[in-house]
């Protein structure tokens, strides 16, 4: 199937820019809604770029997903989406490790792998012993020419376009956003959900694009005011719960690649049972505090993670939290907080991670870092 991109842009092309990751970040939009446009038709979801991952994962109650680095987060967050909405059980194994677990640890079970080249090393093996298993397979990659795409039983291509700088923005978002409509477009295959259902929820995503357009500059400078108050951090501990978990991990990474600043991502309520000796002050958390509220789960974990920021408060750690708009609380128990659009608890992922983008270019640049070929990195891992 070819990839269309003639419908009408949202990136600003007459804005320079300092830095590819800063461009890429900004044509996030436009990645977003070219990813739409190949798996959509006229406001709907698209049978046809779905009919190979059909024929691929349907019949299959297990899914293993294999990837490495932002591709291993964007599938953690794909497993909760894959759980919830298409009640398929996941594993995210990392891809290096992958070719050396046990062949029974799961009972015939399909493979997808996440990679934005598309010839990550450790990922390419990963697929090709699952084949030699005798598995099926489906290959998510913002390449439709590459290797995985070519040798995987299915392709699930990421229209984010060309994406030169080091650190994965628009790769990573694009991939969100194809595990969230494979999660409905299977979930309607497996009959949890009427057509009527995952197009509304398709719906929804349909007008993510534009929604992130109008952000955009307003996290620009709220994240660059911020920053500075950051700069003689020596960590950071990223926490959220359920699918935002997968955001920390991805907030965290960023950091690490983009400053050299140490950072890492848990489960918001593992804090107090150890890394909460590491708070101080030269150790901020960053909290992801969103939440759907018409989700009660997401409710629930939100009233949980608003409890740690008090507790943090009055622990006295300096936070840098995520909210929704028109949040009154989460500011309360924060030094500084940037606001992302209310939305689906599965398409906040997509919102939150680019305050978190912006947020570990503002601290590179702070630092005087390389921030498009950070030291002893490359774009793509070709060997292991």
């Amino acid at each position: 199937m070819t990839i269309d991109s003639t419908h009408a842009p949202i990136f600003d092309t007459t804005r320079q820019f300092p830095h590819v990751m800063l461009r890429e970040i900004f044509e996030q939009p436009q990645a977003l809604a070219d990813t739409l446009a190949y798996y959509t038709r006229d406001g709907r979801l698209a049978r046809e770029p779905m009919l190979a991952a059909h024929s691929a994962l349907l019949g299959h109650e297990r899914i293993v997903v294999a990837a490495s680095g932002s591709s291993r987060h964007a599938g953690l967050a794909g497993e909760i989406m894959l759980e919830d909405i298409a009640g398929l059980a996941v594993d995210v194994e990392y891809a290096s490790e992958y070719c050396y677990r046990s062949t029974h640890t799961l009972h015939n079970p399909a493979v997808i792998v996440i990679s934005q080249s598309g010839e990550t090393a450790d990922t390419l093996a990963a697929l090709r012993e699952a084949h030699s298993r005798g598995m099926q397979t489906a290959a998510i990659t913002n390449h439709n020419d590459s290797s995985m795409a070519k040798e995987a039983r299915a392709s699930l291509p990421v229209c984010a376009g060309p994406e030169k700088a080091i650190p994965a923005t628009k790769s990573f978002t694009g991939q969100l956003l194809v595990l969230y409509l494979l999660s409905l477009s299977l979930a309607h295959q497996r009959g949890r959900m009427t057509m009527h259902v995952a197009d509304s929820m398709c719906a929804e995503a349909l007008a993510l694009p534009e929604v992130i357009a109008k952000a955009l500059p307003a996290w620009e400078q709220q994240v660059q005011e911020l920053a500075a108050s950051y700069r003689e951090a020596s960590a950071f501990l990223f926490l959220g719960r359920g699918i935002h978990y997968s955001i920390a991990r991805e907030g965290a990474l960023k950091l690490k690649e983009s400053s050299y600043t140490h950072a890492e991502g848990y489960p918001a309520g593992e804090l107090k049972h150890g890394p909460n000796a590491l708070v101080g002050p030269e150790t901020p958390l960053v909290v992801l505090a969103t939440h759907d509220p018409r989700d009660h789960d997401s409710l629930l974990r939100y009233s949980k993670v608003v409890q740690l920021l008090k507790d943090m408060r009055q622990q006295g750690a300096q936070v840098f939290a995520l909210a929704n708009e028109g949040d009154k609380e989460v500011p309360q128990f924060s030094q500084h907080c940037v606001f992302v659009p209310q939305c689906s608890e599965y398409l906040l992922p997509i919102c939150e991670v680019i305050p978190l983008q912006f947020f570990a270019y503002q601290i590179a640049m702070l630092h005087g870092r390389n921030v498009d070929h950070p030291r002893n990195l490359v774009k793509a891992v070709i060997q292991e």
